[in-house]
């Protein structure tokens, strides 16, 4: 048994089920792109929601436990992503991430945006000219120390 194992029964699972992440996340008591992460392998869980998740995907109680093992994060399967979604991510840092840096450093100093205090929220936008993805991500700004 592994953690890769446990996310593929709940992808399955959720498959077979109709499941939706939102419906998920509410089980959860979290957000659903939280949750989802968790799910999918990037989260950890506390003993109560590996419970409700085990309620939800038919987990064991061994499979319960792997919930809740912090788990190797960023874990794709290759340095430069094949996924075509994934990979428009890549492109866009790729891209604009030079302009991120500049923009950040200009308003807030040297430093980072942190990925550990952080929240997103991803929604769909209705437009005429087809609809978009809106995604905004909230990073706590954190400056380098000067020792």
């Amino acid at each position: 048994m592994s953690r890769i194992e446990v996310t593929e029964k709940i992808v399955s699972t959720k498959v077979s089920k109709g499941l939706k992440w939102e419906d998920v996340a509410k089980k959860v008591g979290k957000s659903k792109e939280w949750t989802t992460a968790l799910c999918m392998g990037q989260m950890t869980a506390t003993p109560e929601q590996a419970k409700a998740l085990g309620k939800i995907f038919g987990l064991t109680a061994e499979e319960q436990k792997w919930l809740q093992v912090v788990p190797y994060k960023g874990s794709l399967p290759t340095s430069v992503p094949t996924d075509p979604l994934i990979y428009r991510f890549y492109e866009l840092v790729s891209v604009y991430g030079t302009t991120f840096k500049e923009l950040i450093h200009e308003e807030f100093g040297d430093g980072i945006m942190s990925a550990i205090d952080f929240k997103m929220d991803m929604k769909r936008e209705k437009d005429p000219n087809g609809d978009r993805v809106n995604i905004v991500m909230s990073g706590k700004f954190l400056p380098y120390k000067q020792y």
